[in-house]
């Protein structure tokens, strides 16, 4: 790591089993690259360092190069360098379909690798990565992160929930990094010494829901959280660097000054914006849903998905309020309150619209979430014959030693949610799919639908006359379908 404080420059130490490579300014320091120096070259890769000299004659030096090369552009018959041209590939998720390659510009790549300082931390900081590196989160915003502040970075083959925060107290770790339900797992595992023996003092990423958020406080201790919310086709990004519980960020006048960004009125059925008579789109007012676009510029580039024109097209949007102009569609939709503060309400291709109103899965889960009695939970929604729209339907997974209470399931949901967003179904699983980052796979139980020829897990349905939630028989099953028994 590179010790800007040359006070704490003779305390670089090494993790057993970890590669560091250590370098202060102007100096080669060898402390941990001796060890596996040898199996680098032998597999064909070079070393350099960002100085002048180096006590290892196959360590190759930048400094001294730089301070003697020409100051004039080179002369080359091949293509220029550029900001805007594609850097690398990243596959995105592929929460609702398949993964599609984007294509990630140079300039991106760059500002990715300003995230971990935005959120606070700091060259002497060792932060913990156990997401997969092909993943924007751990390559870009973390490994790049590291790189541009000097800091150690510890990388762990695989998450595990167990060893977390073991690793945390053996590698002195100060900074992790984290990724849709992976805090969740933390706060579900039994309590250990470890947990409030470490020195972690801030966690940056995304995905953290508010019921987990509270609890992780609790538990874990005094630890900074720092949510976050990005694309990785798109930079457009927030971050949340107060300790509100909740938002994905803050929408200042200067985050918007550096990456500009609208919040637009969308239909309610098919969520395309609204356009006025002019065909311009409108944009919502502080306090309501809108759906969140930036302008596709040098600084919020799109270069789209490799080998899929029509599916980059179809994340355009054009003539937004003036004519020419190119917006890029997250399909998020996203609330901006009165104090600026921005929150994520749903994702267009989760939410599900139900009874004539739209209901927000992230909102439904967050509240099953708070049930001491259920482990994990995904909300989605299945369609029901003779029925407009989608009924809710919950995939849920219990906590040792619990089994489903439909009558307080039932009794929660009377005091937090309106009827119309209560799940008609349930399954009860022993775990949910999800992706390599933690990211819930919804495709397979939305297309499973409720029917027990289909789902072998036990089903329940909301029985409204009973106030709980009911085993759904073959028998039941055929009612509903028919119409005998209405929703």
């Amino acid at each position: 790591r590179s010790s800007q404080n040359q006070q704490k420059s003779n305390d670089l130490k090494c993790c057993d089993k970890s590669v560091c490579v250590c370098v202060r300014e102007r100096e080669c320091v060898c402390v941990c690259v001796e060890e596996v120096l040898l199996a680098l070259t032998d597999a064909g890769l070079e070393v350099w360092v960002a100085a002048e000299s180096s006590s290892h004659q196959s360590v190759g030096t930048l400094l001294d190069k730089l301070e003697s090369a020409s100051p004039e552009k080179p002369e080359t018959d091949g293509p220029q360098p550029n900001l805007m041209n594609n850097f690398l590939f990243i596959f995105t998720s592929g929460t609702t379909g398949l993964p599609k390659a984007a294509r990630i510009s140079h300039i991106k790549a760059v500002m990715c690798m300003a995230f971990l300082r935005l959120c606070g931390a700091r060259a002497c900081d060792r932060v913990y990565l156990t997401l997969p590196l092909y993943h924007m989160s751990a390559s870009l915003l973390c490994i790049g992160g590291c790189i541009e502040l000097g800091a150690t970075c510890v990388l762990k083959r695989k998450f595990s929930a167990s060893q977390f925060w073991k690793d945390c107290v053996k590698y002195d770790i100060t900074v992790f990094q984290y990724i849709g339900e992976l805090c969740r797992y933390l706060v579900n595992q039994p309590k250990t010494a470890e947990e409030v023996a470490h020195k972690v003092r801030l966690a940056a990423g995304s995905g953290l829901r508010a019921d987990v958020w509270k609890e992780f406080l609790r538990r874990f201790g005094k630890i900074q959280i720092r949510e976050a919310y990005g694309l990785t086709e798109a930079s457009i990004g927030f971050v949340n660097y107060t300790d509100e519980i909740g938002p994905i960020g803050r929408a200042s006048y200067f985050n918007k000054l550096n990456l500009p960004f609208e919040f637009l009125k969308c239909d309610p059925h098919t969520y395309e914006p609204i356009r006025t008579d002019t065909g311009h789109c409108i944009k919502v007012s502080k306090g309501q849903a809108g759906l969140l676009v930036a302008p596709v510029m040098f600084t919020n580039p799109f270069l789209g998905y490799a080998g899929d024109k029509a599916m980059s097209e179809r994340k355009l949007l054009r003539d937004v309020f003036k004519s020419g102009d190119v917006y890029f569609n997250t399909g998020d939709l996203m609330l901006q309150d009165h104090r600026d503060f921005v929150y994520f309400k749903d994702r267009i291709g989760d939410t599900f619209r139900w009874k004539g109103e739209n209901v927000s899965t992230t909102e439904v889960s967050e509240v099953l979430g708070c049930l001491d009695l259920l482990l994990d939970v995904s909300v989605y929604g299945v369609t029901v014959p003779g029925y407009e729209g989608r009924a809710g339907m919950a995939a849920a997974v219990l906590k040792d030693g619990h089994g489903l209470d439909g009558e307080r399931l039932y009794s929660h949901l009377l005091h937090t949610l309106p009827p119309y967003a209560w799940p008609c179904f349930l399954r009860v699983q022993t775990c949910l799919d999800v992706t390599d980052t933690f990211k819930q796979q919804k495709g397979r139980l939305v297309q499973q639908g409720f029917s027990p020829d289909t789902v072998q897990q036990p089903l329940f349905f909301l029985d409204a006359s009973q106030k709980t939630y009911s085993p759904l028989t073959a028998q039941l099953y055929d009612d509903i379908v028919s119409g005998k028994i209405r929703l």
